[in-house]
């Protein structure tokens, strides 16, 4: 039996997701990860997990402030001299 894998035709790519955060970030840094969830339209764990990929990357930079993460641009992306 072959088993057919169902893709909703809305669903965003990874990347243009990524492409959305680093364009907020450049416009309204520091934010926290609910005004990036709000700000591109996606859940709250879809904001974290992208966020924390882009700061594995080294794109932004993030810190703990109090209860929330705040998230900022990287000051030297990629982590390039």
């Amino acid at each position: 039996m072959k088993y057919l894998l169902m893709i909703p035709h809305n669903r965003v790519s990874q990347s243009t997701l990524d492409r959305k955060i680093l364009a907020y970030l450049r416009n309204e840094a520091p934010v926290t990860t609910q005004m990036v969830a709000e700000a591109i339209g996606v859940a709250w764990n879809t904001a974290q997990v992208h966020l924390y990929k882009l700061m594995a990357l080294r794109e932004v930079r993030g810190k703990r402030v109090g209860r929330q993460n705040v998230w900022m641009i990287e000051s030297n992306p990629g982590g390039r001299k």
